[in-house]
């Protein structure tokens, strides 16, 4: 099996999942599964996909792993004992050959919100490493240690870099599920408190790590249709989020609708109430100088605040962020593919991303070009227009 414990998946589903129980349990949506890669042919991986996929399905929550998620202070007991009873259900999904693309699969979920925001991550990793276990079987790993211990060296043994930390964020794209537990207990072992912890929480409990996460552009787009209008729905966004967890997991997502969209409802009192913010598009420096002029301007102190990256990381990109920014605020960065999917074999760009919540459709309109997903192009134009986007974004 690929999926082991229903706890093998990133933090931020679990925080998400809360907000979502609480607030909106009869929301309905739809996911769409897309390989960004060119060329990749995965019609061949479709029947293990789904036997991995029925397996997945038959994963409860064990008492100590419920016990380990109730030891959270920003997890409240209710939401432990439903997941006591929590099972995802293999109904909700369809997996089958595109009938466009030849070599292309679609993948969709359907259902409660409440009851399918738990298959993205672990479907991600199960096409990965189905994907690479038919394509590279055999693989001596001798190549990717290799690479990390190089990795692991030009960060630990750099002068004046002791306080840049990382976290492995690599769950979703990882090679295989061993391999990434391979990679954080080298991390773990190697680098010591340059490694701030994982976005994954089995490996977290594991390995005696932090869990790091708290939420991710779906939670964002579903409020395009839950919340009051359009244009207010990232307001109540981070409305809602800041009523479900009172100052924990404070970090905002920024790219949603882009950083100017972001900044124009970020204002002193998001800026105040809310720990950082996260980068997850566009340039990263000339993201951060904005949002450094924004505390300002709204008279916050940015190095009382945490940026946090994370967009396509690798360590040399890590301490060219660091050296640029540090002293100037708090830092944190997540790597993910670039650790857990560098062995020799070339990664694969996949993706699940809400493409519908409450049979209207979401979209998200970022700052780098090709991140978007969405079936409807009269509402993303109507989505450029309510969040005055240009068109040359996204």
């Amino acid at each position: 099996m690929v999926i082991e414990s229903l706890l093998d998946t990133d933090l931020y589903k679990f925080s998400m999942m809360q907000v979502v129980l609480h607030q909106y349990p009869a929301a309905e949506v739809e996911y769409r599964f897309k390989c960004r890669t060119p060329g990749i042919d995965l019609v061949p991986c479709i029947e293990e996909i789904r036997a991995e996929l029925t397996a997945l399905c038959g994963l409860r929550f064990r008492a100590d792993e419920l016990d380990y998620l109730r030891g959270w202070r920003f997890i409240k007991s209710d939401f432990v004992d439903f997941l006591g009873l929590f099972q995802l259900n293999e109904k909700y999904v369809e997996i089958a050959p595109s009938p466009d693309v030849p070599g292309e699969i679609e993948i969709r979920i359907r259902g409660p919100w409440l009851h399918t925001i738990m298959f993205e991550v672990p479907l991600l990793a199960i096409v990965n490493e189905v994907y690479f276990r038919r394509t590279s079987a055999g693989l001596d790993l001798a190549e990717g240690r290799r690479r990390l211990h190089d990795k692991i060296a030009m960060l630990r043994d750099a002068p004046d870099y002791t306080l840049c930390r990382i976290a492995d964020y690599g769950t979703r794209r990882r090679y295989s599920r061993r391999w990434q537990q391979e990679v954080v207990t080298t991390l773990r072992d190697e680098l010591g408190a340059q490694l701030a912890g994982t976005s994954n929480v089995w490996l977290a409990r594991e390995l005696g790590l932090t869990p790091l996460g708290t939420l991710a552009h779906e939670y964002l787009q579903a409020h395009q249709a839950l919340g009051p209008r359009l244009r207010d729905s990232q307001v109540a966004a981070l409305e809602a989020w800041a009523k479900e967890y009172r100052g924990d997991l404070g970090i905002a997502l920024s790219d949603v609708y882009g950083l100017d969209a972001f900044l124009r409802d970020f204002d002193m009192y998001f800026c105040k109430l809310f720990d950082g913010t996260r980068h997850d598009s566009g340039d990263p420096f000339a993201w951060g100088e904005k949002v450094l002029a924004h505390y300002r301007d709204n008279r916050v102190d940015p190095r009382n605040k945490v940026l946090v990256f994370s967009d396509g990381l690798d360590i040399p990109r890590v301490m060219q962020l660091y050296a640029h920014f540090r002293g100037r605020c708090q830092l944190a960065f997540g790597v993910g593919t670039n650790l857990t999917n560098d062995v020799g074999p070339a990664p694969i760009n996949i993706v699940i991303k809400m493409i519908r919540c409450n049979g209207q459709p979401v979209a998200k309109l970022s700052d780098s070009p090709g991140k978007n997903m969405c079936e409807d192009p009269a509402y993303v134009a109507y989505l450029r227009q309510v969040f005055e986007i240009p068109a040359t974004q996204g």
